[in-house]
């Protein structure tokens, strides 16, 4: 994974020229290791990091910005005494629309990722599989044929 020229050895807030936000709807996840996640997700999905805030005492982050495929996705970890417990992620997956999702497929197996539905053609006419990361997040890919 690779990082940006951006100083995360300060607490202080980028600038959006600093690590822009991109795309309409932004998902933020709270991961149990969100800087494993983020390590993670540059392997399995090519996740590009922008912006860290230092790791604290316990080791955890509260705030990490990633690009992938074009759009940015945040993490945390979770902060249980200011009411943000970690809780199993459910009723949702984060779906990738990419070009050649063979090599995206085989790219997040290589590194891990559980296959939940094999790539196949689907009836509104793509194909489509889904995976689950070690995180727990459900992820799809999506390409029209």
């Amino acid at each position: 994974m690779s990082s940006a020229a951006i100083d995360t050895t300060s607490r202080k807030a980028p600038s959006a020229n600093e690590a822009p936000v991109k795309g309409g709807v932004v998902p933020y996840l709270q991961v149990g290791g969100a800087s494993d996640a983020a390590e993670f997700y540059g392997r399995a999905f090519g996740a590009t990091e922008v912006f860290r805030y230092p790791v604290d005492q316990s080791g955890r982050t509260m705030h990490i910005h990633l690009h992938i495929n074009g759009s940015s996705v945040m993490l945390s970890d979770p902060y249980p005494e200011y009411g943000h417990a970690l809780q199993q992620p459910q009723g949702f997956n984060l779906t990738l629309q990419v070009n050649d999702i063979d090599s995206w497929f085989a790219r997040a197996v290589a590194a891990g990722v559980e296959v939940v539905m094999p790539l196949q053609e689907m009836f509104w006419g793509a194909r489509y599989g889904q995976l689950k990361d070690r995180f727990g997040v459900l992820w799809s890919m999506n390409q029209p044929l």
